[in-house]
């Protein structure tokens, strides 16, 4: 058996003394594990960090087996991201959310936009709003997704502010009054026709709240896991920066 593909390094660890099992998001191959044989030499160990893309080819006698990878460096990004807590914990983070999809399973998507959340990821203007997009991808992808497009209780797709934490659908302000303090807020930028809305930071703080309930109760609760760590240290590392950034500007 033997494919070739591209993959973002997600994890990696240990093998033997010298080897490496590399675990990467592959664009056809979905989530995929191999042995990289030195894979912990000087010449390979930058290269198998979390956040690199690589060529890979993958090899194993039958189709179900652990299987090798030869591996190429395409695209170095770990290195401009060490420095930053913010892409250190966002990289734990997308790791542990692709970890909840089926081994092996195709997501070609999620492939393509793992690869543009890794090049912003020390960007914190960028990089939570990105990050809760993913959140919401991953939720669609494991049959969690969220109805955004129109009011549950209306069929209107105007003023869409409220999501039904029972449903997963939207509901509009009017709907939703006599109720609001029993939804969630919905951000513009996570709707549908909302990519092009810039979200400030109340923006970015409820949709995480959003995509939150709905990740500990449809996917993390059910596989009876907490909610990851590195979900925590993202949010702070996220909140830290936005700080910073605010009081450059209040002393530029």
């Amino acid at each position: 058996m033997e494919w070739r593909d591209e993959g973002i390094v997600i994890g990696l660890r240990r093998q033997g003394e010298s080897s490496s099992i590399v675990e990467a998001m592959t664009r056809a191959h979905g989530r995929h594990l191999g042995l990289v044989r030195g894979g912990r030499s000087s010449r390979l160990s930058a290269a198998l960090q979390p956040g690199n893309t690589l060529g890979l080819v993958w090899r194993a006698r039958l189709d179900e087996h652990l299987g090798t990878f030869v591996v190429e460096p395409l695209t170095l990004r770990t290195g401009r991201l060490l420095p930053s807590a913010l892409a250190l914990s966002g990289l734990g983070y997308l790791g542990a959310l692709l970890r909840l999809l089926p081994e092996r399973d195709p997501h070609e998507g999620l492939f393509d936009a793992l690869g543009v959340i890794a090049d912003l990821l020390d960007n914190p203007a960028l990089a939570p709003a990105l990050v809760a997009r993913f959140e919401a991808r991953i939720l669609e992808e494991c049959g969690f997704a969220l109805d955004l497009e129109a009011c549950a209780a209306t069929g209107s797709t105007e003023d869409l502010v409220y999501v039904s934490p029972k449903s997963g659908r939207a509901v509009s302000r009017n709907a939703g009054a006599p109720y609001r303090d029993r939804l969630l807020p919905l951000p513009a930028f996570l709707r549908p026709t909302g990519n092009g809305a810039t979200p400030d930071a109340d923006d970015v703080a409820d949709a995480f709240r959003l995509t939150g309930f709905f990740l500990t109760r449809d996917l993390f609760m059910p596989r009876g896991l907490p909610m990851p760590d590195s979900r925590r240290a993202f949010l702070a590392a996220a909140a830290r920066a936005g700080r910073e950034g605010e009081a450059g500007g209040e002393t530029g």
